[in-house]
C-alpha cells in the first residue's frame, strides 16, 4: 500500500495520529548537524519522505538501535532491547542470545513505527540480515568494502568492480550501494536455506580469493594491526550472526549527512562519489530512479547457494 507523503510541522513537539496510533515527536528543533543547520525535524522528514522505498527493506527484521541523543556530532550508544515504555502497537522480534537470554528487538513495519524509532535519536538504521521467522537463515549475503588508511574512494570503486566480477563468474546477481559514509556495500539476494555460518563461510572464501588475486588493492585481513597500508578491506565478517550494517537509504552521522544509496554498476564505473547522496537530495534521486534494490527483497530470482555448496563437496 503506498505511503502518503507526510509533512512534519516545524514545532518543538507534536503528536501525529495514524488511525488509532499516536506517535509523539519530541525536540524537533534540536540541531542534529549543527554546521549544516539540520535539525531532528529534518531527519524525521527525510525518513518520512523515503519511507515508501525504505520500509520493504526493514519489514520483518529485528532492528538494532544506534542512538545519538545529541545529534551526529555527539556520542552514541547501541540498544537492542525495545525500550519501555513504548507504544503497544510496536511489533517485537524475540531472539535467543544464549547466556544473554532472549532479547526483544523492535521491528519497523510501517511509517508510525519508523518515526517512533527515529524519534529515539536513531540516525542510521541497522536491521538484521535474516527475518524474524528464521533468524539463523539470512536471505542475502554481502561484502562491506571499507577503505583503510591510504586508500581512497576511487580504490573502493575498483574493488567493488572486482567483487562484481568474481561473483558474476558464479552467475550471482550483485547490487551495490554507497554506505553514506566512506565505502560501498555489495549485496547478493539468496534463497533462504543456508545458515548464517554457511553464508559467512562462503563470504570468507570469496574474500580470501579476492585477496589472492588482487593483493595490491585489497585485503581480507580483519585485524587492523595486520592490514597492509593503502588497501580496501573486503569485510566478510559482517555476515556473522547478530552483526548488522547500515541499511539502504539510511542517513549516516557524517559531516556531510550522507545517505546510503543504491547505484548502478555503470555509475560505479563512471566514478560515483559517496558524497553524491545526502539527506538533502536522496529523496529526489528516489523519485527519479525508484528503488534500484527491489530485487534484493523480492521473493523471486534469488540465488541458490546450495548449488555452490554441493559442487564444492568432495565426490565419492
Amino acid at each position: 500500500m503506498p505511503v502518503k507523503r507526510l509533512v512534519i510541522p516545524d514545532e518543538r513537539e507534536l503528536i501525529l495520529q495514524f488511525g488509532s496510533r499516536e506517535v509523539r515527536l519530541t525536540n524537533l528543533r534540536k540541531p542534529f548537524w549543527k554546521k549544516l543547520g539540520i535539525t531532528k525535524r529534518d531527519l524525521l522528514q527525510y525518513y518520512a519522505d523515503v519511507s515508501k522505498w525504505l520500509l520493504p527493506h526493514l519489514a520483518g527484521r529485528a532492528m538494532v538501535m544506534k542512538r545519538y541523543p545529541n545529534g551526529a556530532e555527539g556520542d552514541f550508544f547501541y540498544m537492542k532491547r525495545a525500550p519501555e515504555p513504548r507504544p503497544e502497537w510496536i511489533e517485537i522480534c524475540d531472539i535467543n542470545h544464549g547466556s544473554a537470554g532472549v532479547i526483544n528487538f523492535p521491528i519497523v513495519q510501517d511509517l508510525p513505527s519508523l518515526l517512533w524509532l527515529i524519534n529515539l535519536g536513531c540516525i542510521d538504521l541497522n536491521p538484521w540480515y535474516a527475518r524474524c521467522d528464521d533468524t539463523d537463515r539470512p536471505d542475502f549475503l554481502h561484502f562491506d568494502l571499507d577503505p583503510g588508511p591510504g586508500a581512497d574512494f576511487k580504490k573502493v570503486r575498483e574493488v567493488a568492480l572486482r567483487v562484481r566480477d568474481i561473483l558474476g563468474a558464479l552467475k550471482m546477481p550483485t547490487y551495490a550501494k554507497t554506505t553514506g559514509s566512506k565505502g560501498i556495500h555489495v549485496y547478493i539476494p539468496i534463497q533462504r536455506g543456508p545458515t548464517q555460518k554457511d553464508v559467512w563461510t562462503f563470504a570468507k572464501a570469496i574474500a580470501l580469493e579476492l585477496e589472492k588475486r588482487h593483493p595490491k588493492i585489497l585485503t581480507a585481513e580483519y585485524m587492523k594491526a595486520k592490514r597492509p597500508h593503502g588497501r580496501v578491506l573486503v569485510d566478510y565478517n559482517q555476515n556473522a550472526w547478530g552483526r548488522t550494517l547500515a541499511s539502504i537509504y539510511s542517513v549516516r552521522p557524517t559531516p556531510f549527512a550522507g545517505a546510503s544509496m543504491p547505484v548502478t554498476w555503470e555509475e560505479v564505473e563512471e566514478g560515483v562519489k559517496v558524497e553524491d547522496f545526502r539527506i538533502d537530495n536522496a529523496a529526489a534521486r528516489l523519485e527519479e530512479a525508484g528503488d534500484l534494490w527491489k530485487p534484493v527483497v523480492a521473493k523471486t530470482k534469488r540465488f541458490d547457494l546450495h548449488g555452490i555448496f554441493e559442487a564444492a563437496r568432495p565426490k565419492k
